[in-house]
């Protein structure tokens, strides 16, 4: 029980892993909110043709 024991918090810290004992804090997802847009879809212009001769 310390820094080489996995399953204990102590043990997460040392080698830098997340589990049960160590997690990461969540935010809720709140009901009802605005739903985030990350990015729009932009529409590429299309290259110009090349000329053929």
């Amino acid at each position: 029980m310390g820094k080489g024991d996995r399953k204990t918090r102590r043990g997460k810290t040392n080698r830098g892993s997340y589990g049960n004992t160590r997690a990461h804090s969540v935010q809720q997802a709140v009901v009802g909110s605005k739903s985030t847009v990350t990015k729009s879809a932009v529409a590429k212009k299309a290259a110009p043709k090349k000329k053929s001769a």
